[in-house]
């Protein structure tokens, strides 16, 4: 917690995403202050409360239903339950939209038509909406229709064609990211559309749609990839963790397993070669300039592999340390939280539940990795835990002015 105040406390978000790239970018508003309300279907969820193992342990260490992956991307929300499909569900919709600045949906292109809940329809009522709708591929396109998944863009935009070693190289062929890159790059890339929107309100007065495709962020993505095809026709290709402009820059073989290197400049290169004693490789013309090193990647990379195997990891990272070359270990996710940077800036957090949920769950608390937003005056704040499913159903409603019985009734007909 921060007792500063956040950047966002004006700004209510109405969550219709559900799975990985909507939710991260309303978590990311969250973070920020925003109040977000994630609206579930009743008695189900958003499809991540249910993709497990792993799954959450409670109090006692014991196995529970709920899936760890939803607590990742939807802390600091109110969660409520409304079945759309029904008309008082969309009504309900519709009054909190009214009352909103933001929404972000990810259905299908034309699926919240059905129930009135479509830009258009709801710019009608509130035109200082900002519409954020993210899918596959775009409103647009041959392929508007087709759902789309983070593993299917990752294969069509080219990435899985760079990840991964070379085919003729044991354990060759196209590899995936291994998190959600293009739902998570979407959700940040979204929410950066959804500030400039609010910024542009503030000028006009009025909102507009956002059109985010997973495809379109795909393709973005392959950066210096891309832009190397564009403006030569080359198509890159996999080549393990090397790098295609840069040597060296890689993993490298230890006495005790690997370590990575990640020099960048003539200047790393030739103090590096200084703390080593191979002065003479800094001043070899195959070796003297990047572009060189590229060249001649397969003679270099080499004597340098005979080298490094001749300390442990840790001895290769405290002997650089001090010279200004890049140089680290490759850590597993628990040697990445144990590590001393990681827990001197505070990514791990840990957030207590609500009484209540504790009784009906048993879990008292959830981790997550804190917010790497680090804003001097309005930091990131953390107000919630990941939110159980219509944990705050009666007080969202309450705050359009339902009283207990009409919620009541809401839920006996399976509204809410």
């Amino acid at each position: 917690m921060s007792d500063k105040p956040s950047a966002l406390p004006h700004i209510k978000v109405l969550d219709l995403s559900r799975v990985l790239a909507g939710p991260w970018c309303t978590q990311i508003l969250a973070d920020l202050g925003a109040d977000v309300i994630k609206v579930e279907r009743p008695g189900a969820g958003d499809d991540t409360r249910h993709w497990g193992p792993p799954f959450l342990q409670d109090a006692q260490g014991q196995t529970t239903e709920h899936a760890a992956y939803f607590t990742c991307t939807n802390r600091n929300k109110r969660s409520i339950t409304i079945d759309m499909a029904t008309p008082d569900g969309q009504a309900l919709i519709k009054q909190l939209a009214t009352q909103s600045d933001v929404l972000v949906e990810n259905f299908k292109v034309g699926g919240l038509k059905h129930y009135g809940l479509d830009y258009e329809s709801l710019k009608a009522i509130n035109p200082r909406l900002i519409y954020c709708s993210v899918t596959g591929f775009g409103q647009d396109g041959p392929y508007a229709e087709r759902a789309g998944y983070d593993l299917m863009i990752q294969a069509m935009s080219g990435m899985m064609s760079i990840t991964g070693r070379s085919d003729d190289q044991p354990g060759g062929g196209p590899l995936r990211v291994g998190v959600a890159l293009t739902d998570l790059f979407t959700g940040v890339y979204a929410s950066s559309a959804i500030l400039a929107a609010l910024e542009v309100r503030h000028r006009t007065g009025v909102g507009q749609h956002i059109d985010m495709a997973l495809l379109d962020v795909g393709m973005a993505i392959l950066a210096n990839q891309a832009g190397g095809f564009l403006n030569t026709g080359k198509v890159p290709m996999r080549q393990g963790n090397s790098h295609p402009s840069l040597v060296p820059y890689q993993d490298f073989p230890t006495k005790d397993g690997a370590m990575l290197l990640a020099i960048g400049n003539d200047g790393q290169f030739s103090r590096f070669c200084a703390a080593v004693g191979r002065s003479e490789w800094a001043q070899d013309p195959r070796f003297m300039g990047n572009p060189q090193r590229v060249q001649h990647r397969e003679i270099l990379v080499p004597l340098m592999s005979e080298l490094t195997r001749t300390r442990t990891t840790a001895e290769w990272v405290d002997l650089l340390d001090d010279k200004a070359v890049p140089c680290g270990p490759i850590n597993d996710i628990g040697q990445a939280f144990a590590d001393a940077q990681v827990q001197a800036r505070g990514l791990a957090v840990t957030q207590p539940r609500s009484p209540e949920v504790v009784t009906n769950t048993g879990i008292a608390a959830i981790g997550s990795v804190a917010s790497p937003l680090r804003l001097s005056d309005t930091p990131p704040v953390l107000r919630r835990a990941p939110p159980a499913l219509g944990e705050h159903t009666a007080e969202v409603l309450g705050e359009l002015g339902l009283d207990a019985n009409a919620i009541a009734k809401l839920k006996a007909s399976g509204v809410v």
